[in-house]
């Protein structure tokens, strides 16, 4: 068991380093830091001056080496605009996002796994197909447009709740709540959703099998039978699909913050790719790739502690 941590956590590794390389890689060639400061009338004299300066010049893997030495103690260098610090300006907005990922994932987790059993304990019945129904019409929508009716129905028709901008919870714990609500749900129930039609698959499928069968002859009723033997067998294939979900509502939250005007590193990633500030760009894309590994690993390592036969294959 410890061996396959440890050769899980080598390949999360392995794999962080290579996507940083491809992202070095791919942004260093898209356009140049030093034409971008100096603006559409720099001579090329002052362009290779300022490269020279800003170390440019130097071979491709001796910038990368330094980038990525920077990276690892939390120094990602300064805005090629603002010429501010990226590393606080990154852990601000990330804090911000992370609050709207993680909600909504709650949100989803809620809503999916009652409902996810329930279609497939009523698959004959008209409530489970009502269920199955719904699911499929969320998993057609969007969440931005989710997130733009669900503006036009609570923000601007009933006044309810705000539209958009941002609390910080320590300051106005209500008023953070109230602003989050609308993003919660936006991101939340096209998840949940999704995460609805696996729970039912995966709970189908465990219906029919042999053990919850005799249990159902032994006296136990369906949802006896399903709660106290199915739902452990049943976890292994939806652990996965939540671990593809937290990723899908990490790149999700890059548009639900703009409908919204949360100031999250989705936000912040659309301005900088706007002010072709690459350096702010490369670092927020890194950390990015970087959750979406480390999901993947701990969604791994939940897959070994859930199912035996790969603790003992």
């Amino acid at each position: 068991m410890a061996w396959q941590i440890v050769r899980r956590l080598l390949i999360f590794v392995g794999s962080v380093l290579v996507a940083s390389l491809a992202v070095f890689w791919l942004l260093s060639g898209i356009g140049d830091p030093a034409r971008v400061q100096l603006g559409t009338g720099a001579t090329e004299e002052g362009v290779r001056q300022l490269r020279e300066q800003m170390g440019l010049n130097r071979p491709f893997f001796t910038r990368y080496l330094e980038w990525l030495g920077g990276t690892l103690h939390g120094d990602f260098g300064s805005s090629y605009i603002s010429h501010a610090a990226i590393g606080p300006q990154l852990a601000d907005r990330l804090s911000v996002t992370l609050w709207l990922v993680l909600g909504a994932m709650v949100l989803s987790v809620v809503v999916a796994l009652p409902l996810g059993m329930l279609a497939a304990l009523w698959h004959r019945r008209w409530a489970g197909t009502l269920i199955s129904g719904i699911t499929q019409l969320g998993v057609a929508v969007p969440a931005f447009l989710v997130g733009i009716l669900l503006i036009a129905l609570f923000a601007v028709r009933l006044g309810w709740l705000p539209s958009g901008s941002y609390v910080v919870p320590a300051q106005d714990p209500g008023g953070f709540l109230e602003h989050m609500i609308l993003p919660w749900l936006s991101l939340g129930l096209v998840q949940a959703a999704v995460l609805t039609r696996y729970v039912r698959t995966a709970v189908l499928d465990q219906m029919g099998q042999d053990y919850l069968r005799t249990a159902r002859a032994k006296g136990l009723t369906p949802w006896q039978a399903l709660l106290r033997h199915g739902l452990r067998n049943a976890a292994i294939p939806v652990l996965t699909v939540l671990g593809v979900q937290l990723v899908t509502i990490l790149v999700g939250a890059v548009v639900v913050e703009q409908v919204f005007v949360i100031p999250g590193i989705g936000q912040w990633l659309v301005d900088s790719v706007g002010n072709q500030d690459l350096l702010t760009v490369q670092a927020i894309v890194i950390t990015l790739v970087a959750i979406a590994l480390a999901v993947s690993f701990v969604v791994d390592v939940l897959y070994t502690l859930v199912d035996p036969r790969l603790r003992h294959g």
